[in-house]
């Protein structure tokens, strides 16, 4: 009998034990993707845009509709000081591994040393981006 409680006093304690260390269990959430725009390009990955002052690169794929939209937006802004590159998925692969691209549309205006002055990740207003280019250029 002495043997029975003694056992049926573990089972209690360890079940209590479970039950405290359970509620002290921290849930870990999801982690959710962080989307990065680069800090600094090397301009001589980008050939088309030598010559110009400044660059505006977006990095896209061709199967996103956000991503034409953006580019869309920011052919407006070549000129002989602003050099357009669309960084394309499937054409630029490498160049998305290298800048460790993982979402698109990522958009940077960078100078000509290669230093992002502003970046853009997801869509963006042609507003907001008319006036980032200006201010970077100022």
């Amino acid at each position: 009998m002495a043997q029975l409680l003694i056992g049926l006093l573990v089972v209690v304690v360890a079940v209590a034990i479970g039950l405290v260390l359970r509620r002290r269990q921290i849930i870990d959430v999801p982690t959710q993707p962080v989307f990065d725009a680069p800090a600094q390009l090397d301009r001589s990955d980008f050939p088309t845009s030598a010559d110009a002052p400044w660059m505006v690169a977006v990095f896209t794929s061709a199967t996103c509709a956000s991503c034409a939209d953006v580019l869309r937006k920011a052919r407006v802004l070549q000129s002989t000081q602003v050099a357009v590159v669309d960084v394309e998925y499937t054409a630029d692969r490498d160049l998305h591994a290298k800048y460790h691209i993982d979402g698109v549309p990522i958009l940077v205006i960078a100078d000509r040393l290669g230093v992002v002055r502003r970046s853009f990740v997801g869509p963006v207003t042609a507003t907001d981006l008319w006036a980032a280019v200006a201010e970077a250029r100022a």
